[in-house]
């Protein structure tokens, strides 16, 4: 308990809120890596995710490949990709170090999405003279977009953890707290700096549960299937 004490203290110590490395702006750092790869992987896995989802083709590549990007070891992978493109270039290595861990969650989300749309409602679409793209566009993808966010929330939350490794080639963010807190035997700051990492996940993670919910309403029923068939682990 004293260690929760003395991170207690660490946390809210003046010298952590004034100055230029503050805690926020470690904040604002991890946050800003986070967002950069969630942003790439939403560009690569969700129009892939659809195609899979809308023409069942495909899907056991997707997932094989998606389970292979899971297992890379991400410290490893970061080690090597710095080594290759070189420290100054660090940030390029970590960003792909996260869009791989990420691309997995968001592909899974928007192909299982457009995949568990009740035919009846599709072959409805196209009963009505839609042509493929309008059933993808104006049906799947709204109607599968709460299994989407559930993706989407899956891989923010994990490369929030993995940011941490950020620290390890120079770039700063609330993993840098961990990593001199272990060197340097300093282990308020350090609990600090994890309790910080724990704090900013279940933001985030309030921020899509809340989007989830919006879209589950907007989606109507279809869309409540789509968030059930979510939590019961539809791939």
């Amino acid at each position: 308990m004293n260690l929760f004490h003395e991170a207690w203290l660490w946390l809210t110590a003046e010298e952590q809120w004034t100055g230029t490395a503050t805690l926020l702006s470690r904040t604002g750092e991890h946050l800003l890596y986070t967002l950069i790869a969630l942003a790439i992987s939403a560009v690569i896995a969700i129009p892939l995710g659809y195609l899979v989802g809308h023409t069942g083709r495909g899907k056991q590549l997707t997932v094989a490949v998606a389970g292979a990007g899971r297992a890379l070891p991400s410290l490893g992978l970061l080690t090597v990709l710095t080594l290759i493109v070189g420290i100054g270039d660090a940030l390029i290595a970590a960003t792909v170090v996260f869009v791989v861990l990420a691309v997995p969650s968001v592909l899974a989300g928007a192909y299982s999405g457009v995949e568990n749309v009740d035919h009846a409602v599709t072959d409805s679409a196209r009963a009505m003279g839609m042509t493929p793209w309008q059933v993808l566009l104006r049906v799947e993808a709204p109607l599968g977009l709460p299994l989407l966010i559930g993706g989407l929330r899956s891989a923010a939350l994990q490369v929030i953890a993995t940011a941490v490794l950020a620290a390890y080639v120079g770039l700063g963010g609330l993993g840098i707290y961990v990593q001199r807190g272990i060197a340097l035997r300093r282990y308020e700051e350090m609990l600090g700096g994890a309790i910080a990492i724990v704090i900013l996940a279940i933001v985030v993670d309030v921020f899509f549960a809340i989007l989830a919910r919006i879209a589950v309403r907007a989606a109507g029923h279809q869309g409540k299937l789509s968030a059930r068939a979510a939590t019961e682990g539809t791939p």
